[in-house]
């Protein structure tokens, strides 16, 4: 077995191991198929790994986080005894270490030369895909060429249900069986009782004869071979994993049965060919083409990739977490990370997958309107934080980052309130950009209107000021809480209300019934409605046409101003250096709230307005160190500035986040708003598509080293091809 021919514009590499890198690795060398992802571990597991593996939707009680996405039992087992010593890098001396993914087909490889404590020198390679095919399927390779020896080699390739949650076991054992080639294994999580079935098939080729094994350990059954190999005659296998949960299927046991029994080893040849083409069809809808810069063309390749591997194609009761499902930060649950960062890229070019992302949040509209009548109001609020049925499950509190024996209150839960709008925004462009007028029939105009009846009912009227007011709120940026008429938030409220009764008239002509029931069942009285267009006029939307500037909440220029250049150098955020209230005392923004209001409402705004709100608000950002989600903001408003060099200098902060682990946080998981900003900061930045009711246009501002950007996207059902130069400005081909 050969590795597969390396492409360094499509591939991930790492060239020597260290221990203290390990978990970032592990998060960077995720792969997955959309149904479940596995973390980049190794094979043969290491001391202090976080070594696990999510499937959406599979959600189950944990104190603290309310619920969490649950830790697979460890289909990934694979032991090796080489001559009577286990393989292991904790052991003997590691002489040459290769690990590498391929984007274009999510193949992780692992090539290691290991000599043992007693000397002996073994080269062992590792290849492992988990099928975009077949969802249901993973497949590990393996070979073993003992370089200076010869003697047994011994395989065992375990399913293990002892797995845990950062030390929270979620799993009972319910059935397994054990032959000497197979083995399944069933178990439900302890609280929502949802089961899952997983099995293996452990095939080994070799020139002398295999004995094969099955170790029927409860919970934990292991596919043991013996045989042996030499420097002439080295042995490969390959481990083959099924799993179903019962989420897809009332009966995975019987799936996964059915599935063994059906299987010929070996797989790989026949299961390859087919997963390898899906992922070509992928990327000929997805990729991005940068030239003149190999790291940048790598690192958008490698957002894509871990979007789409996040992506559910299959289901549209689950969604994408913030940290995707590759670890544990924030325990799987969503955020408006989904609808305002990641949501654009399979909007424009997979429209299905949009669908089923948004489609969860029309699945979850009753935990909305829980939350929404827990909090006194009419209408639906969406949560802060999301799991399986749509209610809030921010924990209310956590343990101080420098101080575990403290807590902090988490108010976020409580008063970020901007998602509702967040969640409208995202199935208005997607209707938008899609023409899904059956969607917006059914479910989307149910999520707006509903969620618009909150906005209305929870604006406050000021009757010193004449106007309505949202205060105690927090908006995107987190270093400043319990402030009044955050403009974010205020604006986007209008615009809420503004385009919900838009969609009633849309209604009205192209969907009387649909118009009669939501009116009926969602109480949208002439009196209702009368509010909502008071509302509107009234709202207070922070402006000063004098300077241009929008105050990014009430008495936010009187807070104390803080020159980040002078706190240079340092490698924490400024709320780690002056803590949560000092912070909170000052104008050091974690994230720019205001150029993200001008970015996704840009017909409210002139260029003076822009440019204004730029030049205030840029320094005052804690770019890295602050919000993950920010730097890509940054970055489209550098170029609807005309600053394309200080974009690309914003751009590559998002673009290392994960891969150079920037912020010093990605073994928790993929910053996955990141991701997603990579990709609108490429073709809504610097090649500067711009999207109206009217159709699009593009208004680059490329960096100038960059010699090419090329991509496709979907207009309305219509593929479009779009290719930027400097000299040709811009080239498109429906």
């Amino acid at each position: 077995m050969q590795p597969s021919t390396l492409h360094p514009l499509w591939c991930i590499e790492q060239s020597h191991f260290d221990p203290q890198t390990q978990r970032h690795w592990e998060t960077v060398f995720t792969t997955g198929n959309g149904l479940f992802c596995t973390r980049g571990v190794f094979e043969e597991g290491h001391r202090g790994e976080e070594r696990a593996a999510f499937m959406h939707g599979l959600f189950d009680d944990v104190p603290v986080h309310f619920t969490e996405l649950v830790n697979l039992p460890d289909a990934l087992e694979l032991e090796i005894f080489l001559n009577g010593e286990r393989f292991s890098l904790e052991q003997g001396q590691v002489l040459e270490f290769h690990r590498w993914l391929d984007m274009r087909t999510g193949l992780l490889e692992r090539e290691v030369r290991w000599r043992s404590p007693q000397g002996h020198t073994t080269r062992l390679h590792f290849a492992r895909f988990i099928s975009l095919a077949d969802p249901h399927l993973m497949l590990i390779r393996f070979l073993i060429h003992p370089l200076d020896y010869q003697g047994e080699i011994e395989v065992r390739a375990g399913l293990n249900g002892e797995t845990d949650n950062l030390q929270y076991k979620h799993w009972e054992w319910l059935a397994q069986e054990t032959s000497s080639q197979q083995a399944w294994l069933v178990c439900s999580t302890r609280k929502t009782n949802l089961p899952i079935a997983l099995g293996a098939h452990l095939h080994v080729e070799s020139h002398t004869p295999v004995e094969r094994a099955g170790w029927d350990v409860r919970n934990h059954p292991v596919l043991v071979t013996r045989t042996f190999a030499s420097p002439e005659h080295p042995i490969s296998g390959e481990k083959i994993v099924y799993i179903y949960s019962g989420r897809e299927t009332p009966d995975p046991q019987s799936a996964v049965r059915a599935r063994l029994a059906q299987t010929e080893a070996p797989l790989w040849d026949h299961a390859w060919p087919v997963h390898a083409h899906t992922w070509e069809r992928e990327w000929e809808a997805c990729d991005v083409i940068i030239e003149g810069d190999e790291e940048a063309q790598r690192a958008v390749r490698f957002s894509i990739f871990q979007l789409l591997i996040a992506a559910p194609r299959q289901d549209e009761r689950v969604s994408i977490g913030a940290k995707t499902l590759s670890g544990y930060g924030y325990r799987g649950h969503v955020f408006w990370d989904t609808e305002i960062f990641m949501l654009p890229l399979f909007t424009y070019t997979r429209p299905e997958i949009a669908r089923n992302l948004l489609s969860y949040r029309w699945h979850t509209l009753e935990g909305a309107r829980r939350k929404a009548r827990r909090n006194g109001y009419k209408g639906a609020q969406y949560p802060w934080e999301s799991a399986a049925t749509g209610d809030e499950v921010t924990p209310t509190w956590v343990p101080h980052y420098a101080d575990p024996t403290r807590l902090i209150r988490i108010w976020t839960g409580d008063i970020e309130i901007h998602i509702s709008a967040d969640i409208a925004y995202a199935i208005h462009q997607y209707w938008r950009a899609t023409g899904d007028d059956e969607f917006m029939r059914d479910r989307g105009s149910e999520i707006i209107l509903d969620t618009a009846r909150f906005w209305a009912n929870r604006a406050e009227w000021n009757p010193d000021r004449h106007r309505y007011e949202y205060t105690d709120v927090i908006g995107p940026d987190e270093y400043h809480d319990h402030v009044d008429n955050n403009a974010y938030t205020n604006y986007l409220a209008r615009w809420h209300l503004q385009t919900a009764l838009e969609l009633l008239e849309w209604l009205k002509v192209h969907a009387p019934d649909r118009h009669a029931n939501l009116v009926q069942r969602l109480e949208l009285t002439p009196t209702e409605l009368a509010h909502w267009q008071d509302v509107i006029h009234k709202l207070y939307c922070p402006f000063d046409p004098q300077t241009g500037l929008i105050e990014q909440f009430e008495g936010y220029f009187q807070r104390k101003d803080v020159r980040l250049a002078d706190l240079e150098p340092r490698n924490v955020s400024i709320q780690v250096l002056f803590g949560i209230e000092g912070a909170n005392e000052t104008q050091a923004i974690k994230q720019p709230d205001v150029l993200m209001l001008l970015y996704l409402l840009p017909e409210l705004f002139n260029a003076e307005v822009v440019q204004a709100n730029y030049d205030y608000y840029t320094p005052r950002t804690d770019h890295t160190y602050g919000s993950s989600l920010g730097p890509s903001i940054q970055a489209i408003m550098a170029c609807r500035v005309g600053r394309p060099e200080e974009a690309y200098e914003h751009f590559m902060r998002a673009a290392r986040a994960d891969l150079d682990n920037v912020r010093g946080n990605a073994e928790d998981g993929i910053h996955g708003a990141s991701a997603g900003g990579v990709w609108q900061a490429v073709v809504f930045g610097f090649a500067g598509l711009r999207i109206s009711d009217s159709g699009w246009s593009l208004k680059p501002a490329l960096p100038s080293h960059w010699k090419r950007i090329a991509f496709k996207f979907k207009w309305r059902g219509q593929p479009v091809c779009v290719e930027v130069t400097p000299q040709t400005s811009s080239q498109v081909m429906a």
